[in-house]
Formats: C-alpha cells, sequence, structure tokens
C-alpha cells in the first residue's frame, strides 16, 4: 500500500451514530488519505464530531452540499473553516454569485482568522441521478452535457474543483483549464459490489483512469465484515491503476 495512493481514498462515514464512525475512524486510522461526514453523521452527532476527529489527526471532508442564498452559504462556508476541515462542498447549481461569495469569503476569514483554508468543491449531478431524475427537475441536459457546463461554471467562480460521477471525471478533465482543480468521485464500487441507489457507477481502477483526484467508498468498505481488508483491496486496486498510468 502506497501514501500516494491511499491518500486519493475517502472512506464515507455513512452511520447511525458516533460511536459507529469512531469505531471506523480506529480500524482505519493510516489506511486511508480522508473520512466523509455527510447529512447523516452531521445531523446525529454535530460539530464535535468533526472536531474530534480532526483532532485525532484524520482529514475530513464535510460533505453537506451546500444550497443556500449566497450570504447564507458562506457563512456556512467560514464555520467549516473554523472546524478545521480539509475539504466542504456545495452545489453548482447554486449558481456563480453563491460560489464565488463563498469562495471570497472563506479566504478572507482563514487569512483573517490564521487558519488554513478548505477545498472548496462544487457537486455536478449526483450519482443517484440519470437523465430521467434530470428531466423530472426541468433538465433538458443530460449528465454528459450538463456535468462539463457545471465544472466549467465552477471553475470561473474559484472552486478547487468538483464531485463528479467517474463516468464524467474525463469530461471534466477536457472542459476545465485551471492547474490543480481536482475530482472527487463518489458512486465508486469495487468489483461485484451492490450498487444501492448510485446509478452512474465505475470501479476505483476505471475512476482513477478517467482521472479522478480522490474516490469517496462508503457501504462497500464500512459494511464489509473486515473494513480494513476492504480498503487495502482498493487500494490495491487504485495502485494497479496508478502502475498501468505510468507505463503508458
Amino acid at each position: 500500500m502506497t501514501v500516494a495512493e491511499k491518500n486519493k481514498l475517502i472512506v464515507a462515514l455513512d452511520v447511525e451514530t458516533a460511536s459507529e464512525a469512531r469505531r471506523l475512524v480506529s480500524t482505519l486510522r493510516g489506511m486511508v488519505g480522508m473520512f466523509k461526514i455527510g447529512s447523516q453523521l452531521f445531523t446525529a452527532a454535530g460539530p464535535p464530531l468533526v472536531r474530534e476527529i480532526i483532532e485525532s489527526g484524520e482529514r475530513v471532508f464535510l460533505d453537506l452540499k451546500f444550497h443556500d442564498i449566497p450570504n447564507t452559504v458562506a457563512c456556512a462556508g467560514v464555520e467549516a473553516t473554523r472546524l478545521g476541515v480539509s475539504i466542504f462542498n456545495l452545489h453548482a447549481a447554486g449558481g456563480s454569485e453563491m460560489m464565488r461569495h463563498t469562495a471570497s469569503t472563506v479566504a478572507e476569514f482563514a487569512a483573517s482568522a490564521g487558519l488554513t483554508r478548505p477545498l472548496i468543491i462544487a457537486v455536478t449531478v449526483l450519482t443517484s441521478a440519470n437523465a430521467a431524475t434530470l428531466a423530472d427537475v426541468g433538465y433538458s441536459l443530460d449528465a454528459a452535457e450538463l456535468v462539463p457546463r457545471l465544472a466549467q461554471l465552477a471553475e470561473a467562480s474559484g472552486m478547487d474543483g468538483v464531485v463528479a460521477s467517474p463516468r464524467e471525471a474525463r469530461m471534466v478533465r477536457s472542459a476545465v483549464e485551471k492547474a490543480g482543480f481536482i475530482v472527487v468521485t463518489p458512486g465508486v464500487r469495487p468489483t461485484g459490489s451492490t450498487l444501492f441507489d448510485q446509478k452512474r457507477v465505475t470501479t476505483p481502477r476505471e475512476a482513477m483512469m478517467a482521472g479522478a483526484d480522490y474516490i469517496v467508498v462508503g457501504r462497500p468498505i464500512i459494511d464489509a465484515p473486515d473494513p480494513a481488508q476492504a480498503a487495502r483491496q482498493i487500494v490495491e486496486e487504485m495502485e494497479m491503476s496508478a502502475a498501468n498510468t505510468a507505463s503508458i
């Protein structure tokens, strides 16, 4: 297991309680690069658990997908920065004003408070969505058309990257020009895993080959009989992808 590849694996702590989250963090410590705290766990355990995990030396991706008026999202971004998270996200569909205002407000606050500015990334299209889902809410574009457009909007609005399905990661790479623009891909499932409610998915190897900087994996790791072994197998698959890319 190489440091470079394990740091690209984000484990989603999609569990009901703080005690379950603590157990997983303890089990996976040193084996993964970051832990994602989303709406379920944050609603159950709140900011204290985020602080606890960060103070234990781990990195946190706060996945609350902010989408509100610009000032509200910017203020939420300040609080995420105060917590010490490494990454937080918002919805690109909130528009350029919301993204620009959040980026500038967070940067100013971090500088004035002497804190590290977290990466701010924009959600493009959820991996549970397909063409029918998008049509339901009034989009005439499918994901392959909408994701690159939203990625370009995020880039122009000062975002550090996007959340996108691994199936669209290569499209994002082609659409944006900003150096260091990151692509975080949920919807990653090891071969043979149950898809649950995910629709646009790939394997870890395919996601890395498509240009993902980070992959997010939840249930295939946290529901496994041996979460540590499940994480190791995913990292090994990512290492194979890195080796194949290097040989091209």
